[in-house]
C-alpha cells in the first residue's frame, strides 16, 4: 500500500470512514484508487469521487438515496456504466454514517466473487 502521506486527501478520508469494516488496503489503478477490505475489492476513487460496489440486489438502494453510477468514457467516445455508485453526502461525514453503505458494498463484492462476475 502507498504510504499514508502520499495518498490523496479523499483516499485518506475514505480509509478512515471504512476502518470499522475490516483490514483495508488501497492501491493506485487506472488513474484512480481501488479499495480492498479483507481482500474484497469494494470501492474506487475516480476523478476525486468515491464510488462503492453495487449489484442488482443493492443498486436500487444506492439510486434511491440519490447515488450516481460510475461512468467510464473511452477515448473513442464510447462510455460504459459500471456497478459502482456514489453515496449520500451524510455518509461522508463519519464512519458510523458510512458503515451501512460500506457493508452493502462488501456484500455486493462477496456475491460478485461467488458468482464469478465482476
Amino acid at each position: 500500500m502507498a504510504r499514508q502521506r502520499e495518498l490523496p486527501e479523499l483516499v485518506r478520508h475514505a480509509l478512515e470512514l471504512f476502518a470499522p469494516l475490516g483490514t483495508l488496503r488501497v492501491r493506485a489503478m487506472f488513474g484512480g484508487w481501488g479499495f480492498y477490505c479483507d481482500e474484497l475489492f469494494f470501492a474506487i476513487v475516480a476523478d476525486d469521487v468515491l464510488y462503492l460496489k453495487a449489484d442488482a440486489q443493492s443498486a436500487t438502494t444506492f439510486g434511491a438515496a440519490g447515488g450516481e453510477p460510475f461512468r467510464f468514457s473511452y477515448k473513442d467516445g464510447r462510455s460504459e456504466t459500471m456497478n459502482y455508485w456514489t453515496v449520500p453526502e451524510e455518509a461522508m461525514e463519519g464512519a458510523q454514517q458510512m458503515l451501512p453503505w460500506g457493508r452493502a458494498a462488501l456484500a455486493a463484492a462477496a456475491r460478485s466473487r461467488q458468482s464469478g462476475a465482476r
